[in-house]
């Protein structure tokens, strides 16, 4: 900046690097402190004068560079995916049991899933509700890396122009579906099977030895397409409620707790809701329960048609609908959890890796 106070001559004035702390940083000699000012001004971040404040936005966990943010979201879908299921997994047990349609001679009779929860523990002690869960924490992990880590990609990608897309949300959770459902339906065949009252099995791997030995690897997707059947509408149900939540609840999408266990919650209720006729289908295609293939002179019941008609005739329309207090009971907690706990491990990572 140029003053001219009079006549007599022309004054330059003289710009000083006024803190020490970037005089050092820079290592600017005492000699030029002092330096013309030519007319602009260099701004430098407060954050070098005020080291109290966090630098970027904390709050913009979702503004990481493309690759940064690709792994952020594999690492905070897998950490939400393992807590998901093990903390439900005795509610998950209970689901399987209420949705069998031909239960063995001497099942109990569930009337709801906390009568269900105490017969099972009484009679058959704590853990035979947590049998299986190891195998199943195996394979949620890279399921759900991969789950969320495509759902946000695809969103990103399939949103035509910025800000909330119900259209984008629900072909990207249908994308998301299609990959996590490859990963977890063998895990869910295995699953089911040790969840059953007086299962043969005493193991995750004596069961998968078992199923290969007399039904071949085809049987560990046998419910593949009645799976991605009821997935995919569900999926799109969920995420798309989920955002339609946030969209109502934390327009500013940042990081809060309580909208993301509400806008879960809901979402999570209303897809298992919808879906519950479907699941009933996959469940008696895992499960090939004993009694029904019996009937069958041994046949297994095979493709999503031959399932609904099978229940059909066992038990009419309500069969539909067995298990759906327990799913939609399941499904609440399951994905207010998996929300949270995926959204603050996204939060806390992206905020360590942009204060470093």
């Amino acid at each position: 900046m140029i003053d001219i106070p009079n006549d007599s001559g022309v004054e330059i004035r003289m710009a000083e690097i006024s803190s020490p702390k970037i005089s050092s940083a820079i290592n600017v000699s005492p000699s030029f402190s002092r330096l013309p000012d030519y007319g602009f001004r260099l701004r430098v971040p407060d954050v070098m004068d005020n080291p109290g404040t966090d630098g970027p936005d904390e709050n913009d966990y979702e503004s990481l560079p493309e690759a940064s943010t690709f792994t952020t979201h594999m690492m905070a879908g897998a950490i939400a995916g393992i807590m998901e299921h093990c903390v439900m997994y005795p509610v998950d047990c209970v689901k399987t049991r209420m949705q069998a349609l031909a239960p063995a001679p001497g099942t109990p009779h569930y009337r709801n899933v906390g009568n269900a929860l105490k017969i099972i523990v009484q009679q058959e002690g704590l853990m035979r509700s947590f049998r299986g869960l190891p195998l199943v924490a195996t394979g949620a992990g890279p399921s759900h890396a991969l789950y969320f880590a495509i759902y946000e990609k695809m969103k990103t990608v399939l949103s035509i122009q910025p800000g909330n897309s119900h259209l984008a949300n629900a072909a990207a959770g249908g994308v998301a579906t299609v990959v996590h459902d490859a990963a977890m339906n063998p895990v869910d065949v295995i699953k089911q099977r040790l969840q059953m009252y007086r299962s043969p099995f005493t193991s995750a791997m004596a069961c998968l030895r078992h199923v290969y030995r007399t039904e071949g690897v085809a049987a560990l997707y046998r419910s593949y397409s009645t799976q991605l059947t009821m997935n995919i509408p569900f999926q799109s149900i969920h995420f798309v409620t989920y955002e339609w939540g946030q969209e109502l609840l934390n327009p500013s999408r940042q990081y809060n707790p309580t909208t993301h266990v509400i806008a879960g919650g809901i979402a999570g209720a209303t897809a298992a809701a919808v879906t519950t006729p479907l699941d009933v289908c996959k469940t008696l295609l895992n499960t090939q329960e004993a009694c029904i293939v019996c009937e069958k002179q041994g046949v297994a019941i095979r493709g999503m048609r031959n399932a609904i008609r099978t229940i059909y005739i066992k038990k009419g329309l309500p069969g539909y609908f067995k298990g759906l207090q327990a799913r939609v009971i399941f499904q609440i907690p399951a994905t207010a959890l998996s929300w949270s706990v995926y959204e603050f491990f996204k939060y806390s990572i992206t905020r360590q890796r942009t204060s470093t």
